[in-house]
């Protein structure tokens, strides 16, 4: 009898596995969220179990208003908030809603690439890149693109980035940037999707505003997951948007028929919020995680050959390498993998095809005593490519 897995991904025995983008299990609250658990099923049992609201329950959605604000030091109606099943079932709703196949669609590069997957193969939208730099999203090659479309005849109907701790560059967009891309949307009628699930794990200063609140119920888009700050297995997000666009999201015919995503969950997570214990989640994670990013920069510092690069990421999951010239990453892989360690090679988060020398690397799942060898191994593994003395 052939036995199925229960969970995404599973650890290889005796690999490093810097290439997932998945949390710590030992750090998801599973005490709080049963004591959350408790209080639902005690005081709302029947309503928590029930079909629920197409834009969510207004539980959830009031106290993740309550929430942001004390987050984000900024009021949020009600009317704009949709509780979705996270970012990806969010993104892939947008896709159907306001694209066609076809249509020309604008992305960071690079870009989490399941997104690129879900806008190219899912939904066949013509991907363009925009390059970004240190400093996120370059919004002057996004004016020229638009411009050149408009010359064309030709317009972008949506643009995907993440530009709070990118995932996989860590850049994070600045606030001059953001406010010119705020009015590049405005202009050229360009709906703007701001994947911002790293918002809240920053570990150094908190970055700047998000795109959705210099403009709100404007052109932007911002999706929110639980996944991140929780637990993924919650497949429980948010979406920030202009009240025509929820009404837009909420009157398809899938939330008539079954109703709004995880009622259940979504109860749950309310509760876990009104307890106050979200907040004391997101500060474990802070701890935990800038530590386990510091101990990996430091390693790789230390073991990597001359010639690769990387920018310690003030928040997310990532570390970036840029590799030398000469390397293919998605060719090293295996050669990686021989040697105990693992990576995402980065030519996956690229829409055009290129990133051959550079990798991702995820330190939130690593264990805290294998981050340094799993350096060592990649660096290893670099120098005899390379030809460079160990």
């Amino acid at each position: 009898m052939t036995v199925l897995p229960d969970v995404q991904y599973v650890l290889r025995p005796g690999m490093i596995e810097f290439r997932s983008g998945h949390p710590d299990l030992a750090l998801l609250p599973a005490a709080g969220l049963l004591q959350a658990a408790r209080s639902v099923l005690e005081t709302h049992g029947g309503s928590a179990l029930s079909y629920g609201a197409e834009q969510g329950p207004g539980c959830l959605i009031e106290q993740l208003c309550r929430w942001l604000a004390r987050e984000e030091e900024r009021a949020l109606p009600p009317r704009q908030v949709m509780i979705t099943g996270g970012s990806s079932q969010a993104l892939d709703m947008l896709c159907k809603i306001f694209v066609n196949p076809g249509d020309i669609v604008l992305a960071q590069c690079p870009t989490y690439y399941l997104a690129l997957r879900i806008m190219r193969e899912d939904h066949q939208l013509n991907l363009m890149p925009i390059p970004e730099d240190g400093e996120g999203l370059q919004v002057d090659a996004l004016e020229k693109t638009l411009n050149e479309l408009q010359r064309r005849g030709q317009r972008a109907r949506l643009l995907y980035l993440v530009p709070t701790f990118n995932n996989p560059s860590g850049s994070t967009l600045n606030d001059e940037r953001r406010r010119r891309l705020v009015e590049l949307a405005k202009n050229y009628d360009l709906l703007v999707v701001e994947d911002d699930v790293y918002h809240q794990l920053w570990y150094d200063t908190p970055p700047p505003p998000s795109l959705y609140s210099l403009a709100p119920a404007g052109p932007v888009v911002r999706l929110g997951s639980f996944s991140k700050i929780l637990a993924p297995g919650l497949r429980l997000g948010w979406m920030q948007a202009a009240p025509e666009v929820i009404r837009r999201c909420t009157a398809r015919g899938v939330f008539e028929s079954g109703g709004g995503v995880g009622q259940f969950t979504a109860y749950l997570v309310a509760a876990f919020i009104e307890q106050g214990l979200l907040e004391q989640q997101i500060r474990i994670l802070r701890k935990n995680y800038r530590r386990r990013r510091d101990i990996l920069t430091d390693a790789l510092h230390h073991h990597l050959p001359d010639g690769c690069r990387f920018l310690k990421p003030q928040g997310g999951f990532f570390v970036w390498l840029d590799l030398p010239r000469e390397i293919d990453s998605n060719c090293l892989l295996p050669v990686a993998e021989a040697a105990g360690v693992s990576y995402v090679p980065g030519v996956r988060f690229y829409a055009d095809g290129c990133g051959q020398n550079f990798s991702r690397l995820n330190f939130t799942m690593v264990e805290e005593k294998e981050l340094a060898e799993g350096a060592r191994r990649l660096g290893a593994v670099l120098r005899a490519e390379i030809g460079a003395p160990s």
